[in-house]
């Protein structure tokens, strides 16, 4: 196994949901709080953070280089270890949307990230280009993919899988949001290696279907290398819905915030516009259509990603 840091707080907390059970009216819904991990308000990057910078030091880095859009949740909790573990930071961003400022991007400048923007199609040369300027420099960089998904990023959630079989959760279904796709990566590989009967269902956020499943195998077969159980892993096997992603990565739609205000009215939890209110707003449409089991019980996996709500964009929605 690779190296690792031990940077968020663990394990976190699975909660029952009584009153957004009891108004959906199916199975008994319970969540995995990955929302409290730390670390900059944490979020679900800091588990797969703590391989990859341990990476970063075993390899001498000085400079972490990384990348997202304006509201990533990945830049802000990188910057924030960065500043906690004495890295320089530098985030390479693309301003998409309109009124991105305030909410991730405030904490980023609050934790003393670089940041550098670019157009979005440009967003990689880019990456490129500020890695070989550091490089050159003698900043020692060490390159973060967007949302830390690479074999090493994703053996985080294998090691959260891991830890989600030693709180005995009576649920059979995962749900969880996807989008670079290594976190699903990482609890498919712990549903493969420990045997797990129930299933793991990723709502696919705004990346192509076809595309975010080939990268969920090819990411989980690859990081299986890395614990010494090397596995081919079949892109078929990986659930993913895409029926909930048609407004675009971003655009948070009616379904969206009515899940968002059910969570925070009913249970007092904030999800985040972009990504878990999305994966929560499929979960809820499941539930009503009968897609789930309603004696059974599910777990929602929540992902963090707390202060966009708090960008000019998202904050006058509500």
């Amino acid at each position: 196994m690779n190296p690792r840091l031990h940077l968020a707080q663990l394990p976190t907390p699975i909660e029952i949901l009584p009153r957004l059970s009891a108004k959906l009216g199916g199975p008994k819904i319970l969540i995995k709080r990955d929302d409290l991990t730390g670390a900059g308000l944490g979020g679900n990057k800091v588990r797969k953070l703590e391989y990859l910078l341990a990476e970063a030091l075993a390899n001498g880095a000085k400079t972490l280089i990384t990348t997202g859009a304006s509201q990533s949740n990945h830049a802000r909790q990188t910057a924030a270890l960065a500043a906690r573990l004495g890295f320089g930071c530098i985030l390479v961003l693309s301003r998409e949307m309109e009124g991105a400022e305030g909410g991730n991007l405030l904490l980023d400048e609050i934790f003393g990230a670089e940041i550098i923007w670019c157009e979005k199609i440009n967003r990689q040369n880019t990456l490129q280009a500020v890695f070989q300027e550091c490089w050159k420099n003698g900043r020692r960089p060490y390159l973060i993919p967007m949302g830390g998904s690479t074999p090493v990023g994703t053996l985080g959630y294998f090691s959260a899988f891991e830890e989600f079989i030693t709180q005995k959760t009576p649920a059979k279904w995962i749900i969880l949001a996807s989008s670079s796709g290594g976190t699903q990566a990482g609890l498919e590989l712990g549903r493969l290696i420990t045997g797990w009967d129930g299933r793991i269902l990723g709502i696919n956020v705004g990346s192509e279907e076809i595309d975010l499943q080939a990268r969920i195998a090819d990411l989980c077969a690859q990081a299986s290398e890395r614990i010494g159980e090397a596995r081919n892993v079949n892109r078929e096997e990986i659930i993913l819905n895409g029926d909930y992603c048609q407004a675009g990565y971003g655009n948070p739609n009616e379904k969206d915030l009515e899940a968002l205000r059910l969570f925070a009215r009913l249970e007092g939890i904030l999800l985040d516009p972009v990504y878990s209110a999305r994966a929560a707003a499929g979960m809820i449409d499941l539930i009503r259509k009968g897609f789930f089991d309603p004696k059974g019980s599910i777990l929602f996996w929540h992902t963090g990603g707390i202060p966009a709500i708090f960008s000019d964009k998202y904050a006058s929605l509500f």
